[in-house]
């Protein structure tokens, strides 16, 4: 009732608009669709308009349009669809009637519109950019297929103003304007994916196949019926339907890869298939399986430098990890037209993402830090992690669309979960030694310094074996409506639109730990502690001399020998666990109106949300656990204007002012703590559920122009400023931590702002000589600046400038392609430039830590055997570039991690 009490005079206001605008008498209705000539593919984004009443709409994903009240009278329907001939056809509009029309596009110069392959691609993506009112971005599935891409956050990062953040060399998470992938939002069909992951919100879309999408558009400037949740954009998935194509449809391919770093063969599947039934039922069916082996190398000191004059390092990390990663994606989509003025569809996805993951590690710690190639005493310990995590997405989204004499009627209910299991894995083996001399060589790259010693399992001990078992479930449910009504304000089209959304999210993380240690104690030998025990294979490790891997059965057959009960961490287990509610409740109203070529686009969103979290903390000096509860509300109202003026046939330029937020992720806001003492310091280490959301107010401007057949070049600005930003920091010795040698959490910074800039220009030379007309020339180039202020005092008398945490200044992509009626290739680059990671020191900016800039180079090449059989090859990662993180200066590692290329050769089966 709190919520519903917060909303309702809102909900009057929008019933009251919709009842008070002036409205022309109404009488008919104009309905159809449109398709190409030859193949029959409905064209989605064709520009649809009645030229004398300037009425404008876009056609849906299946070719549709619907203009809902036309006056009485006679008029002219244009059609213009980029790389297609402009169509016109005069129509009679009667009383209380319907006008339906099929209009068949022809292509302009060519026997018919390309709308698979590159040029497919390219055409699709540019026509519902050029339709959109905002600032918008598609990749087709046809696009998907052009390049190298096993997932849909690789997809992504051939999109103007997108790059990627990757894990073991896969693209994982999206970043949008150099923006953090918390700073954005993902949805598929219309509603937002839960996370698996305990601590975050951005969703890690390598659990999504690519094999299973239609679309997926990414929106730089939110409208009010949207989501406010973004800063740098918001990421749309949208997954098949029978009705985005009018015949059966099947799509089978087989798959082979290779990869270099553990030279690994490994298979790929996958199909998809849709047909309609009886006109009105629509089935489409999607499958992905992938099974891959593949690994990485690493060196890293996680900024653990002293930079008194020489830099001495004070530990070092060497890790070799060897990966099983296993990909099933589902997809059962169904639609129903009962009759013409309803649409109704359920969408369905199951994926399920399993890693195996071993990773042996040997770290050094100095007794005193150490100058580059200097020996010294030093204690070592080399680890055994290796755990297996299943993580998996389940969504169920019914909707429909109805429509009725005055107005249009837009629902959607929608249930999600997000889960991630970590089944009683080794989060720890340690076996630990001593000695006199070892060093480093390369403070960048630093590779160990040692004897024989070193790398002889007989020196070292079991000193504690780790095993944990921990599950992440996020729920989400939610339902909303959205009604829009379009009439004429004198002469002027208008249309109104209002709408509500409600959802509910149900965020809890569970984590047992078991230590194991003190083995003398228990009876155990030191032959039996021995690592030689325990010792397997040297690991083919390419960053130097690694030594013995450990072998993980044989430290499970120690651990089944041993007392659980008594191994129970109670701190652990409890200090991680947490029950987040979250409860959104938000309503819009807008309304456009048409002024000629300008289209003024205005409207208010109110957004209020209601948090509940509890979880546990512990407190050493008192030797106990405290619960923990916190109950917050707060709410936004977010208005926007957006105006979209079409200079001509073949350039448009937009404008906007929009409000967006951003709430903290849940590892922000994690209720639980730990306070120890710990060697004579008190330390501390705990979220923040006090966190405000971070608010940003954004300005664009864009101008795009669409040249001969398919091309466009693009120039847009945006300025954003941002309130609360986010950054971890270590509050220990200062303010209310003023008695803590180290206190780890999450705080607000003051303001933030980013000015930036986005350059794109794409060509296809189908108006060149035969030889050259199926080249393809794409390129995008975003530039930003960022300035943010902390503070770590209560007075604000201790501040310093930071770049905003997770801002890359440059990211650009480039593709240059070819293709024939036999042939095609692709080659393209994607880089981003470096950003700051984390603030380690708060007043020290040679301990921040920086990810260094990433250029990487892929390659497709396809053969067309018949007209619907293709062989293809595949190379990711030409260049091999690693990854790397660097303390303060980049000649200071931070981490460093080599992945190695990946091949693949497939063949696909396609009926067109």
């Amino acid at each position: 009732m709190k919520q519903l009490g917060s909303l309702s005079p809102l909900y009057l206001a929008l019933f009251a608009s919709s009842l008070c605008i002036p409205n022309t008498s109404w009488a008919g209705r104009v309905e159809g669709s449109i398709k190409d000539v030859i193949t029959q593919i409905p064209l989605e984004g064709a520009m649809i308009s009645i030229e004398e009443l300037n009425l404008k709409q876009e056609s849906n994903r299946d070719g549709r349009f619907f203009f809902q009240e036309v006056p009485e009278g006679r008029y002219t329907l244009v059609a213009q669809y980029l790389g297609g001939q402009t169509y016109k056809q005069q129509i009679q509009v009667g009383e209380i009637s319907l006008t339906q029309t099929e209009i068949e596009l022809s292509g302009d110069g060519v026997e018919h519109i390309q709308v698979i392959g590159q040029r497919g691609a390219l055409s699709k993506s540019l026509n519902r950019q050029r339709a959109a009112d905002n600032l918008v971005s598609v990749l087709s599935a046809d696009a998907l297929g052009n390049f190298p891409d096993t997932n849909i956050s690789e997809a992504l990062q051939r999109v103007p103003g997108v790059s990627i953040e990757r894990d073991q060399g896969e693209g994982r998470f999206v970043r949008v304007r150099g923006m953090a992938p918390d700073y954005n939002s993902v949805s598929m069909n219309g509603t937002r994916l839960p996370s698996p992951d305990s601590d975050r919100r951005a969703v890690a879309l390598d659990v999504v196949p690519a094999d299973l999408l239609q679309s997926v558009e990414v929106t730089k400037t939110l409208t009010p019926d949207m989501d406010a949740d973004s800063l740098g954009g918001a990421i749309e998935v949208k997954s098949l339907s029978a009705f985005d194509r009018d015949e059966r449809y099947i799509n089978v391919s087989a798959e082979g890869s290779y990869d270099a770093m553990t030279e690994s063969s490994n298979p790929k599947l996958a199909a998809s298939f849709s047909d309609i039934y009886q006109d009105n039922f629509g089935v489409a069916l999607a499958a992905s399986w992938y099974d891959r082996d593949f690994g990485s190398d690493n060196v890293e000191t996680g900024g653990k430098w002293s930079f008194d004059e020489p830099a001495r390092l004070e530990e070092v990390e060497q890790r070799d990890y060897d990966i099983n990663r296993e990909r099933i994606g589902i997809g059962a989509n169904f639609d129903f037209r009962p009759n013409d003025n309803n649409d109704l569809y359920l969408r369905t996805l199951y994926s399920s993402f399993v890693d195996s993951e071993t990773r042996n590690s040997n770290e050094i710690k100095w007794d005193e830090a150490t100058l580059a190639d200097q020996l010294s005493a030093a204690e070592a310990t080399r680890s055994l992690k290796s755990r297996e995590e299943d993580q998996s997405i389940i969504s169920l989204v019914f909707g429909g669309e109805s429509r009725f004499d005055k107005w249009i009627l837009n629902y959607q209910a929608s249930w999600s979960r997000a889960q991630a299991d970590k089944p009683m894995y080794i989060g720890k083996a340690d076996f630990e030694a001593g000695f006199d001399e070892v060093g480093y060589q390369d403070s960048q790259v630093p590779k160990i310094i040692a004897d024989d010693r070193f790398y002889s399992a007989d020196e070292y001990q079991l000193a504690k074996i780790e095993i944990a078992d921990s599950s992440t479930v996020d729920n989400m449910m939610s339902g909303k409506f959205d009604a829009s009504k379009t009439m004429l304000l004198g002469e002027r089209p208008l249309e109104v639109k209002f709408g509500a959304k409600y959802s509910s999210r149900e965020k809890t993380n569970r984590e047992d730990v078991w230590i194991y240690k003190d083995f003398d104690e228990l009876g155990f030998t030191e032959q039996q502690l021995s690592m030689a025990a325990f010792a397997g294979n040297e690991p083919n490790y390419n960053l130097g001399r690694f030594g013995p891997s450990i072998n993980a059965d044989a430290v499970w057959d120690l651990v089944h020998r041993l007392d659980s009960d008594a191994a129970i961490d109670d701190i652990e287990s409890q200090i991680n666990d947490f029950d987040i509610d979250e409860d959104i409740a938000a309503a819009y109203v807008m309304g456009h109106i048409d002024i000629d070529n300008l289209r003024i686009l205005a409207g208010v969103r109110f957004e209020y949300t209601d948090m509940y979290s509890k979880g546990t903390g512990f407190d050493a000096s008192q030797d106990d656990f405290f619960a923990t509860t916190y109950d917050r509300d707060y709410q936004h109202w977010l208005p926007g204007l957006h105006l979209n003026y079409k200079w001509g046939d073949k350039t448009v330029v937009r404008a906007s002012w929009n409000n967006t937020i951003v709430r903290p992720t849940f590892g922000q806001l994690a209720p639980g703590y730990l306070i120890e003492q710990s060697d004579d310091e008190l330390e501390a280490a705990f979220g923040n559920p006090d966190l405000k959301a971070l608010e940003s107010m954004n300005w664009d401007i864009s101008v795009e122009h669409y040249m001969g057949g398919l091309g466009v070049v693009s120039v847009s600005g945006f300025y954003k400023d941002i309130s609360h930003f986010i950054y971890e920091a270590d509050l220990g010795g200062y303010g209310k931590y003023q008695d803590f040698d180290k206190a780890d959490t999450f705080v607000n910074g003051d303001d933030a702002n980013i000015l930036g800039m986005e350059l794109a220009y794409v060509q296809e030379f189908g108006f060149m000589p035969e030889g050259w007309r199926g080249l393809i020339f794409t390129t995008n180039l975003t530039l930003s600046d960022s300035t943010a202020e902390i503070n770590w005092q209560d007075d604000g008398t201790q501040t310093r400038d930071i770049p905003l945490p997770s801002q890359s200044e440059v990211s650009a992509n480039a593709s240059f392609g070819y293709e024939n009626a036999y042939v095609s290739f692709r080659f393209s680059a994607a880089y981003k430039s470096e950003y700051l990671l984390e603030v380690a020191e708060l007043d020290d900016a040679a301990f921040d830590i920086y990810q260094d800039a990433h250029t990487q180079y892929d390659f497709v090449a396809k053969g067309f055997i018949t007209e619907d059989l293709t062989v293809y090859f595949k190379a990711i990662n030409l260049s091999d570039e690693p990854f790397y993180a660097y303390t303060g200066q980049n000649r200071y590692n931070a981490q460093y991690e080599e992945y190695g290329r990946t091949f693949q050769l497939g063949i696909q089966y396609i009926n067109f």
